[in-house]
């Protein structure tokens, strides 16, 4: 199958060319093309993504990707006549951005004739580790793809964190979520603190860099309770109260220190689950998986105990189209139905 992905949850106007096969049992994805025009530029001086003007920039964008990828004349018409459906992100996120893919997905199918199908973007991270890698970045993985279940999913992101129990490519449960800020969001209120730019997430791992993780102790929140949610905006709180006190502060230290408080949440909490559950693998996906101490702390924990570790390429953790046409494969493949409208809190 040849799809034509669409994405436009934030700030991140993506568009992409798979071709998906062996269904739910030994699934493939090879991803043709994978295009992203990045709105980073426009935000940064808000400090933040300001949603119509994420939609501004994606009305503009979505044209320019498509005559980029298809062209005209003679070779858009023979590319269309490869693909058999178009799927477009429905949410979550941001709904007037979520609008403008929709509708121009819509019209894409109209004019072609092609099946159009609703994305869970959450669905896209889950799956984004299945996205073939440039170079392997699946570690300690000791088990054909078709036996790692059960797993234990991370889903971790400016606007997510959860954990999964996963059964199967077509099930799972959720186990946790946050119940405040997700740890993506503090990474960036905590960079704000710090005067860094946005978005804060890899600012702050590029000043912890410089930094020593254990020169202050800042709280785990939640690390002891039995539930598997989390919390972060007290840990956000407590590296404010410490600035505030603390004017002269080492940048690098406080930056290091607040993001070795939160990794060790995310990680202990994750190989909770997986001892608890007899995982087989650990999957971790979302915008901050892309944070190399939050990758390297959870395969090295993983290893220990003997489970494998997932995760996709760096590229891959961000927004993107490719994720979106892996997702739209697997809603076909369990005859799941998404309504093709905006969610903006839609869940997985």
């Amino acid at each position: 199958m040849n799809i034509l992905a669409i994405e436009t949850s934030c700030d991140e106007t993506g568009m992409a060319l798979l071709h998906a096969e062996g269904g739910l049992r030994a699934p493939k994805l090879s991803v043709l093309m994978n295009l992203v025009a990045s709105q980073i530029p426009i935000h940064r001086p808000f400090g933040g993504v300001v949603p119509n003007l994420a939609k501004r920039e994606h009305l503009k964008n979505l044209p320019v990707l498509y005559r980029k990828m298809f062209g005209s004349g003679p070779r858009a018409a023979r590319l269309w006549k490869k693909i058999n459906l178009v799927t477009v992100t429905v949410g979550p996120g941001l709904e007037p951005a979520l609008w403008t893919g929709i509708e121009f997905a819509k019209q894409l199918s109209r004019e072609h004739k092609k099946m159009l199908v609703g994305a869970n973007h959450l669905e896209g991270h889950l799956y984004s580790f299945l996205l073939p890698a440039e170079k392997k970045l699946i570690t300690n993985h000791q088990s054909p793809i078709g036996h790692i279940f059960p797993a234990i999913a991370l889903i971790v992101s400016g606007g997510h964190t959860a954990l999964l129990r996963v059964e199967s490519f077509s099930k799972w449960r959720r186990l946790g979520e946050t119940r405040d800020d997700a740890a993506g969001e503090a990474f960036d209120k905590v960079a704000r603190l710090l005067d860094l730019p946005y978005p804060g997430g890899p600012e702050i791992e590029k000043l912890a860099n410089t930094g020593g993780p254990g020169a202050i102790f800042f709280p785990r929140p939640m690390l002891h309770e039995k539930n598997y949610d989390f919390s972060f905006s007290g840990l956000k709180t407590a590296v404010l109260y410490f600035m505030k006190e603390n004017v002269d502060a080492n940048k690098a230290d406080v930056a290091a220190s607040f993001q070795q408080a939160a990794i060790d949440v995310l990680v202990m909490k994750t190989m909770r689950a997986v001892r608890q559950y007899n995982a087989k693998s650990v999957i971790l996906c979302g915008g901050v998986a892309a944070n190399k101490k939050l990758r390297d702390d959870l395969r090295v924990a993983a290893k220990e105990i003997g489970v494998s570790f997932f995760a996709p390429q760096t590229a891959y953790n961000f927004d993107n189209a490719a994720m979106i046409g892996a997702a739209g494969y697997f809603t076909v493949l369990r005859k799941k139905i998404y309504r093709l409208s905006a969610q903006g809190t839609l869940d997985i």
